[in-house]
């Protein structure tokens, strides 16, 4: 499958791939260390944007053919999916993935590699825009330091 490319004079398209990463919460915080020591996680104006998922049910079966004995039924682990962007550089993905293997707490880390294309906006355009956070009241989530 290829990616389409678009065409508008309102947004720039990259092709890279997106990186979704399966782990315990509290883990989070080194594997996202490991990763930022390899890469800035750059989106445009902005550097260092993952996405975070509110807790989910990961599941497995220890087949016991790894470090851990096998398991006759399902088990479950509260987790989280962390995804970010990764421009289209095959040396920089597997470092990327490397550190994240190096952080992660499990033998067998759950990571998706997904082509994919991003857009990026073009500065200065649409600034006046009613619906820019900036050109209204604050709202709960905009960060204290942007008010």
């Amino acid at each position: 499958m290829s990616l389409p490319v678009l065409e508008t004079k309102r947004f720039t398209q990259e092709n890279g791939y997106r990186i979704t990463v399966q782990s315990p919460d509290q883990s989070v915080p080194k594997i996202m260390e490991h990763i930022l020591a390899e890469a800035t996680l750059k989106y445009g104006d902005y550097d260092s944007v993952t996405f975070k998922t509110a807790a989910g049910v990961q599941q497995f079966r220890s087949l016991g053919s790894g470090r851990n004995a096998a398991t006759k039924t399902v088990v479950e682990v509260p987790c989280v999916e962390l995804s970010f962007f990764l421009e289209s550089n095959e040396a920089l993905v597997t470092r990327v993935i490397e550190a994240v293997y190096a952080a992660h707490p499990y033998e067998e880390p759950v990571v998706f590699v997904e082509a994919c294309l991003r857009t990026v906006h073009i500065r200065g355009l649409d600034e006046d825009n009613p619906n820019r956070f900036w050109n209204a009241a604050p709202a709960d989530w905009v960060p204290k330091e942007h008010r």
